[in-house]
């Protein structure tokens, strides 16, 4: 079955995933439509009746003032059902569509924090969003026309059913134009998909050009990039406007033809209902009702065509969002408790591990160990695999051989939240949130001030904090705009350590800060003398800082003891002098 022969059958099995996450709005906004087209034809029935016997003979012989009042009477009741049907309707619809909304957003996002790291690096964060929202959108845009849809239904079989009643020949006119919608909707949802399809990527592609461009704003600045980036997000969204105007197109047609088939069918109607009046075969008052019927049914068909319209960017849209839903899961998540770990600092195991990216090996049999409450300085060249280490220890990453273990328990036996209370890992590039500096540090977590000043202190960031504008309630801006690299290194650690850690990994992450800073925050590092301590270290004062030195290069551990005996490993030696270079250069700069 080719693609687009599919469109409306997949369409259907939207509809029916949506009826069945939230049924009792849905179903209520139905019963609401059912009862406008209850209404509805009953208002025809109504005015056919006034139009006999009382506009008619209105003319001759005149009525009486109760005939009058009655039939204002039940104009009244009829129009206050309908109008009872559309507020119902529409209100119900819209919860609905709100309720699945806000569904597909939590599916989705707690998808993007389930999913692995690689999903993350593998995907722009423009099409991240577009998938959280534009997708979103496109999915559950059609549900507000779905329960009147439904309704028109009912509305077409009430109409029938009156029309018969009526005059055989008023129902044949309208079974022969009707069903030329399906022949026109199925000619409209086979050529709209694939345009339907661009749109849908394109939209993403364009969030994806304006986050890089406003997220890289000091690069596209200081480089000079300006016209460049404008002219590449001009060129991203006019692929945007093509697409869409491809689709307009299409909709130009579709939907003043949505309006012809109703008028045309009312035409008709003039001309075989004066044919019938003529030979005595209805009244005026019938020819009146069969014509409302056809009117009624006029601005229906432009809902439904809206339906129909919308129904292959759903169906795009929620292939989009199911691929996201679909996505597997990182492995942590996938986890069942059953050991514990023991109290105090943690004996950090890495034992024979294997690791690569894409068939490209970064980790080779690599093993390495920690005692408990020591502190280790891992160092190697540029892509040697040393922040991959870090990634294995807090399943960030998966090992594809060999065993990564805490405190003697592996990895993968462990409850994924007691291994994040557990380990903290320290970035060389740290994000802050704009918000507060005491709620970045503190991240929501029931932590009281002493313990956040403590940690601050430790991490040599309390002094500096103190002297801001409003201290720990200082705002920072987006991305901790407003502090220095240093400063946002400190206090990152600082949210690390207040949530007293057993095990803390900092991957280079006191590169900005000033040597006497740094020797201070390792000293104070080592007094708390309650955790286990991995430094992936660039700096000579930072190694020398250690208990221990592993010293990693080609995937693998080659030598591991302190740094004055490491100096006999050539490739060590000439690594660690090229490091006291570049400080010594630094320090003559400054």
């Amino acid at each position: 079955m080719s693609t687009k022969h599919s469109v409306t059958r997949r369409g259907l099995r939207l509809i029916v995933r949506f009826v069945k996450t939230h049924p009792w709005p849905f179903a209520v906004s139905v019963a609401g439509a059912v009862l406008y087209a209850a209404a509805a034809v009953a208002s025809t029935v109504v005015v056919g009746r006034v139009t006999d016997s009382l506009i008619t003979p209105a003319f001759a012989e005149g009525v009486t003032a109760a005939a009058v009042v009655g039939g204002m009477v039940a104009l009244f009741l009829i129009a206050a059902l309908r109008g009872t049907g559309v507020v119902v309707r529409r209100y119900f619809a819209s919860l609905t569509e709100a309720r699945m909304q806000m569904t597909l957003r939590q599916g989705v996002v707690d998808k993007y924090l389930d999913v692995p790291l690689a999903y993350h690096q593998a995907k722009p964060t423009g099409e991240l969003l577009a998938h959280s929202d534009a997708d979103v959108v496109g999915m559950t845009l059609m549900i507000k026309a779905l329960p009147f849809s439904v309704g028109v239904l009912a509305l077409v079989a009430f109409a029938l059913v009156s029309l018969l009643r009526v005059d055989l020949y008023f129902t044949a006119v309208a079974l022969l134009l009707f069903p030329s919608l399906a022949v026109l909707n199925r000619y409209y949802t086979n050529r709209v998909e694939e345009p339907s399809t661009r749109v849908q990527q394109e939209i993403g592609d364009v969030s994806t050009v304006a986050h890089e461009s406003i997220d890289g704003a000091l690069v596209v600045k200081t480089l000079g990039r300006e016209r460049a980036e404008v002219a590449r997000l001009a060129e991203a969204a006019d692929r945007l406007r093509r697409g869409r105007l491809e689709v307009g197109r299409l909709r130009a047609f579709f939907e003043p033809m949505i309006d012809v088939i109703p008028n045309l069918g009312i035409v008709a109607l003039l001309l075989v209902g004066a044919w019938q009046i003529s030979r005595g075969a209805v009244t005026e008052g019938e020819l009146v009702q069969a014509m409302m019927l056809f009117t009624l049914l006029g601005f229906p068909m432009r809902v439904v065509g809206f339906l129909l319209e919308e129904m292959p960017r759903a169906v795009v849209a929620v292939e989009r969002v199911d691929r996201v839903l679909g996505a597997e899961e990182a492995a942590e998540y996938r986890a069942v408790s059953s050991e514990s770990l023991p109290d105090g600092p943690l004996e950090i195991a890495v034992e024979d591990v294997t690791f690569g990216y894409d068939g490209t090996a970064v980790l080779q049999g690599l093993s390495l160990k920690a005692s408990p409450g020591e502190t280790v300085a891992i160092v190697g060249s540029t892509g040697a695999g040393k922040s991959t280490i870090n990634q294995l220890l807090v399943r960030l990453a998966e090992p594809r051989g060999g065993q990564v273990r805490l405190g003697g328990v592996d990895l993968s036996r462990l409850d994924p939240e007691q291994l994040r209370r557990t380990v903290a890992l320290v970035f060389q590039e740290t994000f802050l949130f704009a918000a507060t500096i005491r709620e970045n540090i503190t991240l929501g977590r029931d932590v009281g001030d002493d313990i956040v000043r403590r940690a601050a202190t430790v991490a040599q960031a309390d002094r500096f904090i103190r002297h801001l504008p409003d201290g720990y309630d200082t705002a920072v801006g987006e991305r901790g705009v407003t502090l220095s690299g240093g400063q946002r290194q400190r206090v990152a650690l600082a949210r690390a350590l207040v949530g007293s850690p057993r095990v803390l990994l900092l991957d280079d992450a006191t590169s900005a800060v000033d040597p006497v800073v740094e020797g201070q925050i390792l000293d104070g590092l080592r007094r708390t003398n309650d955790m286990t301590t991995l430094i992936v270290a660039h700096r000579l004062s930072t190694i020398l800082l250690a208990d221990r030195v592993v010293y990693v290069d080609g995937g693998r551990v080659c030598a591991s003891g302190t740094h004055r005996e490491l100096l006999d490993v050539p490739g060590y030696e000439a690594l660690v002098r090229a490091y006291e270079v570049a400080e010594h250069e630094g320090s003559r700069r400054l």
